[in-house]
């Protein structure tokens, strides 16, 4: 999914090549999965949640199962997953691409990462997405 994804194609295509997500990665971090539950139990999508500093480290949707919810299902549930954690917020350096994405669901932009040749070829969006109840609230209302 992480190689194929539609969002790092051309220019972005080098941040993913090679990469795996694979048992080692499982094994040390904490990932969740959304799945099809019509029949085959398909993958749609992935997060990892980083809880010491809260980060959400990847999240990525099946192409073609975006813009059908499964993303604002995996913030949701990271959401209440950093919440059991005591976590009130989660930072996450997004793909350039995505950062619309985290602003819908109610991210805020706090800085710039800044690129770092030849790992990450150009600058990406630092933002915070916050935790309580309340802004789960205002991201389904700002999105409606």
């Amino acid at each position: 999914m992480v190689q194929n994804s539609g969002a790092y194609q051309g220019p972005y295509a080098s941040m993913v090549d090679g990469y795996r997500v694979g048992a080692d990665y499982i094994a040390a971090h904490r990932v969740f999965v959304a799945v099809d539950d019509a029949g085959e139990g398909r993958l749609l999508g992935f997060y990892s949640l980083i809880v010491d500093p809260p980060e959400l480290d990847l999240m990525f949707v099946a192409n073609d199962a975006q813009g059908a919810g499964i993303g604002r299902l995996l913030i949701a549930h990271m959401r209440g997953e950093a919440r059991r954690a005591g976590i009130d917020h989660v930072r996450v350096v997004a793909h350039p691409p995505a950062e619309g994405f985290y602003r819908s669901v109610g991210a805020q932009r706090i800085g710039t990462e800044w690129a770092k040749p030849p790992a990450v070829m150009w600058d990406r969006p630092e933002l915070v997405i916050p935790v309580a109840v309340d802004s789960d609230r205002a991201a389904e209302e700002s999105s409606s």
